[in-house]
């Protein structure tokens, strides 16, 4: 497959690019500063200098692709439309002339509590987390409302790490285990899941064991 990586200059893009090569695929890195950041000389690598908020920068860059991983990352403050301007480009390029199959990283917030509640609407909700997950919760609401193949991972704290492949899983509401996941484990469940299609149009709760 050739697989579109958003975000691919972060701390988990760089993990999800070598998954998505370890596993045979090709990953095309999208970004303003890929050439600055990544090889160029890194076999079943391309690099497209594109912006994120360019509709016709996402759509040549996306030409040819089976699918999309997102790990669009920003500020946390609330001031970076990052997340949830760039998801709805990237879902409306989709559906116009696209892939279908999206996998994009979100917010432990975004999860059920309860069949009626959001963790980030209850009462103990830190405050300093509540601008980023109004973000992630945008981006969540945009996948849902899209008609395309979408799963929404949504993590506790994200370690700077590679794959241990020890991790629980759940639908919709918060994995049991570690409230910390390697940024590599994050990429393996991704690259892994376009294959198994598991967890279509939902949410998904992991945690490290």
């Amino acid at each position: 497959m050739k697989i579109i990586v958003f975000g691919a200059t972060g701390m988990v893009g760089q993990q999800i690019i070598n998954e998505v090569i370890g596993h045979g695929h090709t990953a095309v890195a999208f970004g303003r500063n890929v050439f600055e950041e990544l090889s160029t000389e890194r076999k079943y690598l391309e690099l497209f200098k594109g912006g994120l908020f360019s509709e016709g920068d996402i759509k040549s860059a996306m030409k040819g692709c089976d699918a999309v991983l997102s790990a669009i990352g920003g500020a946390i403050d609330g001031t970076d439309k990052a997340r949830s301007l760039g998801m709805r480009k990237i879902i409306s390029v989709m559906e116009k002339k696209g892939p279908k199959r999206i996998i994009a990283i979100g917010g432990l917030g975004v999860l059920n509590a309860d069949e009626e509640t959001y963790i980030y609407e209850k009462p103990d909700f830190p405050e300093k987390f509540k601008a980023v997950t109004s973000e992630h919760f945008q981006a969540f609401e945009a996948l849902r409302s899209s008609s395309l193949d979408w799963t929404f991972l949504c993590p506790p704290d994200i370690l700077d790490g590679g794959p241990t492949g020890e991790y629980n899983l759940s639908r919709n509401y918060p994995a049991e285990g570690k409230m910390k996941i390697n940024a590599g484990d994050l990429a393996d469940f991704m690259v892994n899941e376009l294959k198994a299609n598991e967890y279509l149009k939902c949410r998904v709760g992991i945690a490290g064991r």
